[in-house]
């Protein structure tokens, strides 16, 4: 498949410039794609951001010279993009377990992060249904937490924030406070070459609030590709955000319109089998 080729290609030359300042928007060239929609797709593709997968690949190459090579550490350091022996021996250590000079001794047990491949899975046994959706612009009021992407830790701290949101009664009130049925869970403000954006729990509404407790954000308006999905949260719903990048996405002509990504919660059980809400991903045509 293309897309398959593509990211093989972005692939070859992230490893091609190792020893280079990382240049995403070049990345992402390689791949015909933009930087925000491949960085995207190769996150939920393999669970790393591309930053991660870089600083992985690199220190894994450091280690590599280290244990073979008689080489300074400074001169490692520099040649992987880290401007001091410091830093470079921090990230070494929490790689590996050891320090750079520790690594030369022989014996020595380092860790191989070694180069990512994409293959073809084919499935079709589940069908996707989706729709395309149109919406003007319009505000949401809610919490927001910044969170980050590193080790997957977003799937992590987001159910916990959701269970403070529903303990301490911020869900509730949201809805009464602004007459709204479904609650929203938005990712929004993806700086992905930070590793980091906010999620908001929030609904629709407070244009026009000016109290302290909330925060209101504006959402552009964008063309939707809107999905179901049925079962209990937070699973059911991170099974098919993977669905979508890594089987929709690939076998259609669009492309993620680096814009706020929405889950769409309607009144009910979130932890029932047969509980059903929606994931909004803004989209383009390529």
């Amino acid at each position: 498949m293309e897309w398959l080729q593509k990211m093989m290609d972005a692939v070859g030359y992230m490893e091609d410039h190792m020893e280079e300042p990382v240049e995403m928007a070049k990345i992402a060239q390689t791949a015909c794609s933009s930087p925000f929609h491949f960085q995207r797709m190769f996150h939920m593709l393999t669970g790393s951001t591309v930053m991660e997968y870089i600083r992985k690949r690199r220190l894994t190459l450091a280690a590599q010279e280290l244990a073979v090579q008689k080489v300074k550490v400074i001169d490692v350091a520099l040649k992987y993009g880290y401007e001091t022996p410091e830093s470079f021996a921090k990230a070494f250590k929490q790689l590996h377990g050891i320090s750079p000079t520790a690594a030369r001794l022989p014996g020595q047990e380092l860790k191989a992060f070694p180069r990512i491949s994409f293959q073809i899975s084919l499935k079709g046994d589940q069908k996707m249904d989706y729709r395309i959706v149109e919406k003007e612009t319009f505000f949401v009021v809610g919490k927001a937490y910044e969170v980050s992407t590193k080790n997957g830790e977003n799937l992590k701290k987001i159910p916990g924030f959701w269970t403070d949101c529903n303990q301490d009664g911020t869900c509730e009130k949201l809805g009464k406070d602004f007459k709204a049925r479904e609650i929203f869970g938005i990712c929004m403000d993806m700086e992905q070459e930070k590793e980091r954006f906010t999620y908001m729990i929030g609904v629709e509404g407070g244009a026009d609030y000016e109290g302290k407790e909330y925060c209101v954000r504006q959402i552009p308006a964008l063309t939707w590709a809107v999905f179901t999905s049925t079962g209990s949260m937070p699973d059911a719903i991170q099974k098919v955000e993977e669905r979508i990048f890594q089987e929709w996405f690939p076998s259609t002509g669009y492309e993620h319109a680096d814009g706020p990504e929405l889950e769409v919660y309607p009144p009910g059980d979130m932890n029932a089998e047969d509980y059903r809400c929606e994931v909004w991903i803004p989209i383009l045509k390529k």
